[in-house]
């Protein structure tokens, strides 16, 4: 395989686009815990505190996730770097640490939508037993 300048910044667009799409994830997640906290100070319900227990995970997981994504990106820029001095062996190790960083931004990401699914499901179970009451009364 050919190792030049062009091999790492086949990820730059790729890296870009993934801290975009979870900047937006963690804006959405924010807006929806200043919600839920909005809602338990009025009414401390459990399934309330569950979803906000729930986001507390979320948000570190992003966190993670973006944590990931910046040191793949940052190893890419380094990478590319190297290329251009020629040190292409130490190019390759570092840009397969970009790599195994964005593979772990991935992860997270994984983890992440499987909690938000089980958040989501809090939330369909808690209307459930509200239409459940409403039906028997």
């Amino acid at each position: 395989m050919d190792f030049n300048i062009t091999t790492p910044t086949l990820l730059f667009s790729a890296i870009s686009l993934w801290m975009l799409a979870f900047t937006n994830r963690f804006l959405a997640v924010a807006g929806l815990v200043r919600q839920f906290v909005a809602k338990y100070e009025t009414d401390p319900q459990e399934g309330i505190r569950k979803q906000l227990k729930n986001f507390t995970l979320r948000l570190k997981l992003i966190k993670y996730t973006q944590l990931f994504g910046v040191l793949s990106f940052l190893l890419c820029v380094v990478c590319m770097l190297l290329v251009f001095t020629g040190s292409i062996l130490v190019a390759e190790l570092v840009f397969a640490g970009s790599l195994v960083a964005l593979m772990g931004s991935l992860f997270f990401s994984f983890w992440e939508i499987l909690i938000s699914i089980g958040a989501l499901n809090l939330e369909l179970a808690r209307l459930d037993q509200e239409s459940r009451k409403k039906t028997s009364r």
